[in-house]
């Protein structure tokens, strides 16, 4: 490893204690500034804040599990063929990010990503899919490969798949 490489690394693990610290420490800041963002995001079709630390975000749009209201969160995302991987990380604080509890009990969700909507199913990764995701992910945003020594909470990369429409509907599928 060279010099160069090191202190990207030691600078994207201080990124990620920061994160984790706020993440932490601020929850209601945190969610405040995710509304926030979202919203800038949807509103100027992802020309504004379209990513973060150097990652492209895409604004994660669910229903509440308990309030039934429309959640919408900024979220990180991998581009994968026709999926997005995201990482259900929450900068590696030890609760999980309601976004993934209120997608995993609905099962879909929509994702805006720049001006366009598309509807989603999450699927958990495991194995080998997992690693190559994983790989990718983290060559992206380096950050997320400190997030797991922050919590002992599991952190599922979950690819969101297209919905397809006539499927749906009750259509053929």
């Amino acid at each position: 490893m060279s010099g160069g490489e090191r202190e990207d690394g030691a600078r994207h693990a201080r990124q990620a204690r920061r994160s984790n610290r706020i993440a932490n420490r601020r929850p209601r800041a945190v969610r405040r500034w995710g509304r926030l963002h979202a919203r800038l995001y949807r509103l100027s079709r992802g020309r504004l804040l379209p990513r973060w630390f150097g990652a492209p975000v895409l604004v994660m749009e669910t229903v509440g599990r308990r309030s039934g209201r429309r959640r919408s969160t900024p979220v990180l995302y991998l581009r994968d063929g026709s999926r997005l991987i995201v990482y259900a990380a929450n900068a590696g604080a030890h609760r999980t990010p309601d976004w993934w509890l209120n997608l995993r009990a609905a099962g879909e969700a929509s994702v805006v990503l720049g001006g366009e909507r598309l509807a989603v199913r999450p699927r958990v990764l495991e194995g080998s899919e997992r690693e190559r995701a994983w790989g990718e992910f983290c060559e992206m945003y380096p950050q997320a490969r400190d997030y797991p020594s922050f919590t002992d909470r599991p952190m599922p990369l979950i690819a969101l798949e297209p919905v397809d429409a006539r499927s749906s509907n009750g259509g053929p599928g």
